[in-house]
């Protein structure tokens, strides 16, 4: 038995067609000020086809000629210009002047093409926001890709991140990798062709490594030419790199990032049947060899000690031993870090600075100088970066109000500096805990410091490269001498003991010639 609802809503479901009620209407696109007039502009389009180049109608020409010539009073520029921008491709489409938008899908072939590519990254360096360049290369066949961190994107880093990722990848594609036209690697572009001007310093580097290079079109339209690894560096930042990494260090960061490197050689990248690595693995035996030589990716700068102890590089100053005031210096800079050379000798290294204009001191090089200056040693911005860094601890900061107190003020400060110069030959940690040591019992010198942090360092064992199956820790030892033997594991001594029995004859020839001299002397005397 059908009821009278249940007869009323089959009769309404019939006459509708469904039971289901039908999806809304798209509405009908709304009508602009500039319809009446869109045949007229795109006469002017389609006239600028046979144009000189230098005299076709911009939007604000368009736009002035409707105003004077069609009295289009109710248009605004930025509604002439949004039709203007896309209508003026679609008509030398239309008219055969410019290929379709028709993208071809490629078959790539392993070991032989790569893209490489710069992308911005914000990093949460020691509690500051800074902004780093991700470097990523990556080999069309598998998909596979490493990635790498650096202060700036400049050639430095540019060159760095090719060496990382060939010694990762174990080889070099055979054929092509496609760039954009960074400044590291091209000087100038000529014309609208595919003819570069390419960098000294890249030519020397893509000849060393047999990179054959292959430069996309300048500007947006050429970013679908390396599609691959453009869409790569956003998937990257999307799911490794948000919430935004919080690190010490670029090094630990890119610690971090090798990590996700090794852990995406698991995923699929769209409808493949492999994964990324196993298609390296299949990939990785086609690439060329790497060359047996390194290759110097640093770059020389020759500056002057100005009298703060410091050198200018790239906009940023960097401390030196005080003792090189107003000589010449070698700097070799880094993506990352930088050293500095007096001669063959290392006797600066800082990590780069992200920004422009800032300072980083080390405060071991002004050691020197305070010992003589302790007045200068409480405002020093060497001291401020030192505390910031976690170098000077509150430990030091306890031991220097003790002794000032007991000393003075200068000759408490004196004594903190005495202090401060044992990290140069101890660890950071046995230091800081003889201070630790010296202060419970009251021991404000700079030799009882000393003292306490040696008897730290002995108590620790001891790690020796020793043979496998052996163990590498050896007890404690208080001489120091035999403390450097264990470190440098000289062989075991097999010879046998010298015979000193030729020699103990000499000394019985000795004293048989003095007892004679004695006998003789007395005989003289009697």
């Amino acid at each position: 038995m059908i009821n009278t609802h249940q007869r009323c809503y089959l009769d309404e479901s019939t006459r509708l067609g469904s039971a289901w009620p039908q999806p809304r209407k798209k509405p009908p696109p709304r009508g602009s000020q500039l319809d009446p007039f869109v045949e007229v502009v795109d006469g002017w389009l389609r006239a600028d086809l046979d144009a000189p180049r230098k005299q076709r109608h911009t939007a604000k020409r368009i736009f002035d000629r409707l105003l004077d010539e069609r009295d289009a009073a109710g248009i605004s520029y930025r509604m002439v210009r949004d039709y203007v921008g896309p209508r003026r491709k679609e008509i030398r489409v239309e008219a055969g002047r410019d290929p379709a938008a028709v993208f071809v899908p490629q078959t790539h072939v392993p070991g032989r093409e790569g893209e490489v590519d710069f992308g911005e990254l914000v990093v949460r360096l020691r509690g500051e926001l800074v902004k780093c360049a991700l470097f990523c290369l990556r080999l069309s066949y598998s998909g596979k890709s490493v990635h790498r961190v650096s202060a700036t994107a400049g050639q430095e880093a540019f060159f760095e991140g090719h060496v990382h990722a060939f010694d990762v990848l174990g080889g070099v594609p055979s054929g092509k990798i496609r760039y954009d036209n960074l400044k590291a690697a091209v000087a100038s572009v000529i014309g609208f062709s595919r003819q570069r001007v390419e960098a000294e310093r890249w030519i020397a580097f893509r000849s060393h490594f047999g990179i054959e290079a292959f430069y996309c079109q300048p500007g947006i339209g050429g970013a679908h030419e390396k599609g691959g690894v453009e869409g790569q560096i956003g998937w990257f930042r999307r799911n490794h790199l948000v919430p935004i990494p919080e690190v010490d260090s670029l090094a630990e960061l890119n610690a971090l990032i090798e990590q996700y490197d090794r852990a995406d050689d698991d995923r699929r990248i769209g409808g493949r049947t492999h994964t990324i690595g196993q298609a390296f693995a299949a990939e990785q035996s086609m690439l060329n060899p790497l060359p047996s030589d390194p290759f110097e990716t640093g770059r020389w700068f020759c500056p002057r000690v100005d009298r703060y102890a410091q050198v200018m590089v790239r906009m940023n100053r960097y401390s030196v031993p005080s003792r090189l005031v107003g000589r010449q210096v070698r700097v070799l800079l880094h993506a990352s870090e930088l050293e500095v050379y007096d001669g063959r000798t290392v006797v600066a290294r800082h990590e780069r600075l992200v920004s422009k204009g800032g300072v980083r001191l080390d405060l071991d090089h002004y050691l020197e100088v305070l010992i003589r200056k302790p007045g200068a040693f409480p405002g020093a911005t060497a001291l401020e970066q030192a505390r910031a860094a976690g170098k000077f601890t509150p430990v030091h900061d306890a031991w220097w109000a003790a002794a000032c107190k007991a000393h003075g003020d200068a000759d408490g400060t004196r004594a903190l500096i005495e202090v401060l110069l044992l990290h140069r030959h101890m660890a950071h940690q046995h230091v800081v805990e003889g201070i630790a040591a010296a202060l419970r019992v009251g021991a404000l010198t700079a030799d009882a410091v000393a003292l306490e942090a040696r008897k730290i360092t002995d108590q620790e064992p001891v790690i020796t490269a020793e043979p496998p199956g052996r163990s590498a820790l050896g007890p404690a030892v208080s001489s120091l001498t035999e403390r450097r033997l264990r470190a440098i594991q000289l062989p075991p001594d097999t010879r046998s003991l010298p015979d000193m029995d030729k020699y103990d004859q000499l000394l019985r020839r000795g004293q048989s010639s003095s007892s004679r001299c004695t006998q003789s002397s007395r005989g003289s005397r009697s």
